[in-house]
């Protein structure tokens, strides 16, 4: 592990109640975690209230690009974001029943007109939920907030004791 540098700052028990002087000494996983906790609700419940998920969204999203994906293309792609190993694959079968996916002579997964369509209007219900959850937040603190979680990621991964 590498020495503590540029910070002498003691770790807190999390606190949800903590007041802005005392959040340098909370927890960053208790924070990210209730973050990413609460916005994947968010997401999750306005998508079921139209009978879709998110990962059918993001297969929807994954298909849509320049290069027509195998099945196992996507499986492999989508599957660490995933709540389980077979989740994409049952996701894929879910959007054949509903006509929203096909396949190519190729065997390559293309969307249909009525796949386009969803996608399309998942598209715009994902970008009204982020401004939801984006009000009140300039772009530069949203990419001040993301350079700090992606450098902690990176010295976690480069540490080597993960």
């Amino acid at each position: 592990m590498r020495p503590l540098t540029g910070t002498t700052t003691d770790q807190a028990p999390a606190d949800p109640a903590a007041t802005d002087d005392m959040l340098a000494t909370q927890p960053v996983g208790y924070w990210s975690g209730l973050a990413h906790a609460a916005v994947t609700r968010h997401l999750r419940d306005a998508m079921a209230r139209i009978d879709v998920t998110q990962p059918q969204y993001w297969v929807l999203n994954r298909v849509n690009g320049p290069a027509a994906p195998s099945r196992e293309e996507v499986v492999i792609q989508l599957t660490p974001l995933a709540d389980g190993p077979h989740e994409i694959a049952r996701v894929i079968d879910q959007l054949f029943h509903r006509g929203w996916l096909q396949v190519d002579a190729g065997q390559r997964l293309q969307l249909t007109d009525a796949g386009e369509a969803a996608r399309v209007r998942l598209r715009e219900l994902v970008t009204e939920l982020r401004a939801v959850v984006h009000a009140g937040i300039s772009d530069e603190e949203y990419v001040a907030a993301l350079k700090v979680l992606r450098r902690m990621v990176a010295n976690v991964e480069e540490d080597g004791d993960s």
